[in-house]
């Protein structure tokens, strides 16, 4: 039996934005720990044209909600990209999390082959629903996961490939 689109999203969207909330405490603890500011984070990229750690994290929290409510034919939660701290970075993955969990596998059920748009300022993109999750929104979020884990590697902090998996 094949996977649902459900199974195939929104758990795993799920289950790595609570991995991020908890690489995130580990290195605030570790900043902390060794005299460091742990706001620092907010700022740091790692490279003068990418995204901040701060936009990271929304861009975490984007790239899981909007693919969800493509599926479902609702609309996506809003979220105003206006944290300036990372206490308000964890709230906004706890509410990105709750988000995922009021979402049940029928609201994503349907045929796998009907068409999902993605609207950008330039350009609209259309997608079977199937290849929209396996060939985009998976590998999008999945990149700003794996920034976010870098930035936070680059600074220093001790998180590793087993706080990036999670409970394995």
């Amino acid at each position: 039996m094949a996977l649902s689109l459900y199974e195939m999203s929104v758990p795993v969207f799920r289950r790595y934005l609570t991995n991020v909330d908890a690489f995130m405490s580990k290195a605030e603890a570790w900043a902390r720990d060794n005299g460091r500011d742990p706001e620092a984070f907010l700022e740091a990229r790692l490279a003068p044209d990418m995204n901040t750690f701060a936009r990271q994290i929304q861009s975490c929290s984007d790239t899981s909600k909007g693919p969800v409510a493509r599926l479902t034919g609702q609309p996506s939660p809003v979220m105003d990209d206006s944290e300036s701290n990372l206490a308000e970075l964890h709230e906004r993955l706890a509410r990105t999390i709750a988000y995922l969990d009021s979402v049940t596998p029928e609201m994503c059920a349907g045929d796998d082959d009907r068409q999902v748009e993605l609207k950008t300022p330039n350009n609209t993109f259309s997608f079977r629903a199937r290849d929209y999750i396996t060939g985009f929104a998976l590998p999008n979020f999945f990149f700003h996961v794996s920034a976010a884990y870098m930035i936070l590697r680059n600074q220093g902090a001790p998180v590793g490939k087993l706080d990036y998996l999670g409970g394995v």
